[in-house]
């Protein structure tokens, strides 16, 4: 059934129904649900219709999972594929055609440095898994035991991937200052805050009482996303790279975000032409199946044969349409069309943010774009940044989805609005998006009283 037909049995009591049941059942701790009370029923392409028969444009695209937006068609080709064909749809690592295909494409995908000397690792079905995994490789190889992370981080929810990140407290992880312009912890930002940044992890890796032992790795994000939509700059990234590899620290590189084609080339790292020594990879890899994997430089390889296992590490329908997935994304330069369609939509929505006081910065990288929404009536620090507006924010997401705009909030005090639409969005679909957020932004600020709770935030040249 076409998009454009209507949903048997879709009426408001049955949508209401399934949300009533869904919050009396389900735990405290579920997320999405809360902010995007909907119901989906099907979907395609950047469009969902929920059961209460509405269309909403998603860019939130399971958090980055849908590379190639719902459904499509050359991955559920794949999967029919494997499910026809009588093919064992769980073979824990053992080895198949259908692994030895998804493993050949994706070594095609890697930077060349990385994947003539490469190993990889099937973990278990979630990012987080192969973030876990990544700490044991390097804890193996080198011996050692600290982790060194970075403030604003996000690498996933089990212990040691959520001991590095940005919210955590853990003994055994040392926290390393990020380069973010717009909240420099420095107070410069540009090259200048980057530079500083990277002086602080000299000074702690080379300062004998600084408390700080070799650890047995740093990780970090070539474009944090959870915390923001905050790029790192490439000439730091470097810095990063020659910091780490001048002291023999292995550097791992999550990129289960920014992966696949998301930031405008195939791996984020790519931008900056560093080589890490471990990549932590999921999400579009599986072709909205769950699938992780580490890829790693072979002299890291020191496990012993079932030093790290997991059950569910040979989901064959999730190799199918990650295969399908990155063979189609890398034939069709989508990740060339992520970086030219980004741009655009990156400079309208810096033309967005002159209109309005409370977008106090545009940011992004490809289709990884974000919003900081601020108070435009408070004082700004010495660079120029004003306190983060969460309330207006979670506005103008209720605003978005009233208009049929499924966005993500993020960021340091979750006030920045996210963008993550498929690759395969159009300009035409990607103008409609733009002309939602539009409107949503000016209805919320036309509504929500101001973070103080004092007045409502205004536009540019408007008067309350």
């Amino acid at each position: 059934m076409a998009l454009t037909d209507t949903v048997p049995a879709a009426v408001p009591s049955a949508h209401e129904g399934i949300l009533r049941r869904q919050s009396l059942r389900e735990s405290a701790a579920r997320t999405y649900a809360r902010s995007l009370p909907i119901v989906p029923v099907r979907a395609r392409g950047l469009t969902i219709e929920g059961a209460d028969g509405r269309r909403y444009l998603d860019c939130l695209s399971g958090a980055g999972t849908l590379a190639l937006g719902h459904n499509h068609p050359v991955v559920l080709e794949a999967i029919r594929t494997v499910l026809d064909s009588g093919a064992p749809l769980h073979i824990l690592d053992l080895a198949t055609p259908v692994k030895d295909a998804f493993t050949t494409e994706l070594f095609a995908t890697l930077p060349g440095k990385l994947a003539e000397n490469a190993r990889v690792q099937f973990c278990g079905p979630a990012g987080t898994d192969a973030v876990e995994a990544a700490f044991k490789l390097v804890r193996t190889a080198t011996g050692r035991d600290g982790l060194m992370a970075f403030s604003g981080a996000y690498h996933g929810m089990t212990a040691d991937a959520l001991a590095a990140s940005g919210g955590a407290r853990h003994s055994g992880v040392t926290r390393l200052p990020y380069p973010y312009d717009y909240r420099c912890p420095f107070g410069t930002g540009g090259e200048r805050g980057a530079e500083l940044a990277a002086r602080w992890t000299e000074n702690l890796l080379d300062d004998e009482k600084s408390g700080v032992p070799r650890p047995a790795g740093m990780i970090l994000e070539p474009v944090q996303g959870e915390g923001g939509v905050i790029p790192a700059p490439d000439d730091w990234l470097r810095r990063m790279r020659e910091i780490t590899a001048a002291r023999r620290i292995p550097l791992i590189v999550d990129e289960v975000q920014t992966g696949v084609g998301r930031t405008g080339t195939f791996w984020a790292v790519e931008h900056s032409g560093i080589v890490p020594d471990v990549i932590v990879l999921s999400k579009a890899i599986g072709g909205s199946l769950p699938l992780a994997v580490i890829v790693y430089h072979e002299e890291l390889d020191a496990w012993r044969p079932g030093a790290h296992a997991g059950t569910f590490r040979g989901n064959q329908l999730a190799m199918a349409a990650g295969r399908a997935t990155l063979a189609y994304v890398r034939e069709n330069g989508l990740a060339q069309r992520a970086g030219e369609l980004g741009a655009r939509m990156l400079a309208r929505l810096s033309g967005l943010a002159t209109a309005h006081d409370c977008i106090g910065d545009v940011r992004g990288r490809g289709l990884m774009l974000g919003l900081e929404l601020v108070d435009p009536e408070a004082d700004a620090d010495a660079t120029g940044a004003r306190p983060a507006a969460p309330a207006l924010a979670a506005a103008v997401q209720r605003a978005c989805l009233d208009r049929g705009l499924i966005v993500e909030l993020g960021g340091r005090h979750a006030a920045v609005v996210r963008l993550l639409p498929p690759l395969t969005i159009t300009d035409e679909q990607a103008d409609a998006v733009l002309d939602r957020l539009a409107d949503a932004i000016a209805a919320a600020v036309r509504t929500t009283p101001g973070p103080t709770g004092s007045s409502p935030t205004t536009m540019r040249g408007t008067s309350p």
